[in-house]
């Protein structure tokens, strides 16, 4: 018996190392560069114990490649191939000539188990094609302008704020001020509800945003390390994006205020108010209603991103902006200007006059993306034009923004500062699909006009009334290694001055 039982261990083993070392094959195969891939991780880093975030993982190995003139590779993460692009006509064609292969992200999406992850930002296919052509309407200019003074009216608690903190003359985690007036931001937005993150810093939606993007706890790390890079096994296993409690407080909470507005026949310029006309439009065609669980996972993508990206590029932005005083001096005195022009008001249209401030954004995104890295997936057999590569259906792409931004190919200096690459005769020689901080083609990020409208009005009500400054605790922010969206590994200090 115990003979028997060590010929089928040795057997198992035997044909188990023998499946690896062919799946570490697939490229050789198919005639595509390839870096040796090492078990159990392929190329990518022990996910454990990692050095680097994604996107600067995916910066490392574009440089690589770059630097031998290969324009598309193949990696493995574990044993799944990963075809990873280099050359932006390659990367257009994919975003954009040739879209209709790559509709689909291949992200994590587990409806039943992990209802909020069925958002429009993981849908794919049909399911996509038809919630971004319902949510479009959300994020028109005309709906922008009816959200702004709601947004404008978030700041006054902001700058409260600031001036106690003046009082005080100590250092300021900036993170910590972007982050409430951006959750204030979205509750009223989103939901229509007054969040009180100044007057609350435990709030309940100041407390999701934590839970959803901030802790750091090993759970945590290898529940997001899982949903980044084996979706498939994370749905299989059961393993969530959020906590229960976080998932069962946003469904209650757009479940009652759905409620509460349908009962006293309340209505407002909000993604809620969206999401339940849709609703009424599909019972009065006959079609399948949306589920509570459904309209919830849509304002929860609005509110991560509104959330986390918008309070993270605010704060790079004043980090930045802190560094190079002369650059916060240009931009003050262009926000001065244009209020001039306004009456002294804050309006929609006045921060569309501030163009260098819109360039030091810009900068901002390139040395910060959000989405360091983006995914498609093939979901047909895809001949690469002027290759004899053919991409099988649903291996998964991998795009590298970071390394796109910062490749001095591209942008001279790549590490340096400089509103003025984006100045109106500089971006014209910006070539195509090297500067993709919201994506590119038909899945452009729907909410770039409300994210950029956001930051502008956060950092023109800061930068009118203080100043900015590094101080002894000031260090460069780094990149978190265990979060999709990038944000600041470490707090961000600064010191603040109120303008007299």
């Amino acid at each position: 018996m115990a003979y028997f039982v060590c010929v089928v261990v040795l057997t198992l083993l035997f044909l188990a190392t023998a499946f690896i070392q062919w799946s570490f094959t697939y490229w050789k195969r198919r005639n595509v560069t390839y870096l040796p891939p090492k078990f159990p991780f392929g190329n990518y880093e022990n996910t454990f114990a990692r050095k680097y975030s994604f996107g600067e993982w995916a910066k490392n190995l574009y440089d690589e490649f770059k630097n031998r003139e290969i324009k598309h590779a193949g990696l493995y993460i574990l044993l799944t191939p990963v075809y990873f692009l280099i050359d932006p006509q390659y990367i257009k064609n994919i975003m954009q000539n040739d879209f209709g292969y790559f509709i689909n992200r291949g992200s994590y999406i587990n409806e039943k188990g992990d209802p909020l992850s069925a958002h429009l930002f993981n849908l794919g296919g049909e399911p996509w094609r038809n919630m971004r052509t319902k949510l479009t309407p959300t994020f028109t200019s005309g709906k922008m302008k009816m959200m702004f003074n709601t947004v404008l009216q978030c700041t006054i608690p902001m700058q409260e704020m600031m001036t106690r903190e003046c009082l005080d003359k100590k250092p300021i985690m900036i993170k910590e001020v972007t982050a409430r007036f951006t959750t204030d931001v979205i509750g009223s937005c989103a939901f229509g509800l007054d969040c009180n993150s100044f007057k609350n810093e435990n709030s309940p939606f100041r407390n999701l945003g934590r839970n959803a993007f901030e802790k750091k706890s090993k759970w945590y790390r290898f529940r997001r390390g899982l949903v980044t890079i084996c979706p498939t096994i994370t749905k299989t296993l059961a393993i969530t994006f959020l906590s229960k409690e976080s998932t069962r407080f946003f469904i209650n909470v757009v479940k009652d205020t759905v409620k509460h507005r349908t009962e006293n026949n309340i209505q407002r310029n909000d993604m809620l108010q969206i999401l339940i006309e849709l609703e009424k439009s599909c019972l009065n065609n006959g079609k399948p209603s949306l589920t509570v669980e459904q309209m919830a996972a849509q304002a929860f993508v609005f509110f991560g991103a509104g959330y986390e990206t918008t309070s993270t590029v605010t704060t790079l932005c004043l980090y930045e902006l802190a560094k190079n005083e002369d650059i916060q001096n240009k931009v003050r005195e262009e926000i001065e200007s244009v209020l001039r022009k306004y009456d002294g008001q804050i309006s929609y249209d006045s921060l569309i006059d501030m163009k260098y401030m819109h360039q030091v954004i810009q900068e901002t995104l390139r040395l910060y993306p959000s989405l360091t890295t983006l995914t498609r997936e093939c979901i047909k057999n895809y001949s690469v034009p002027g290759t004899n590569v053919v991409i099988e259906k649903n291996t998964l792409v991998l795009i590298p923004v970071l390394g796109l931004h910062k490749d001095p190919t591209y942008f001279k200096d790549p590490d340096k500062f400089d509103p003025d690459r984006f100045s109106a005769e500089n971006i014209q020689k910006i070539q195509p699909f090297t500067y993709i901080p919201f994506g590119e083609g038909p899945r452009m990020c729907i909410g770039l006009r409300f994210g950029m409208m956001v930051i502008k009005v956060g950092l023109t009500c800061l930068l009118k009334d203080f100043s900015f400054f590094t101080n002894s605790k000031t260090k460069p922010p780094g990149s978190n290694k265990y979060t999709f969206i990038s944000i600041p590994e470490d707090p961000v200090w600064l010191d603040v001055k109120k303008i007299t």
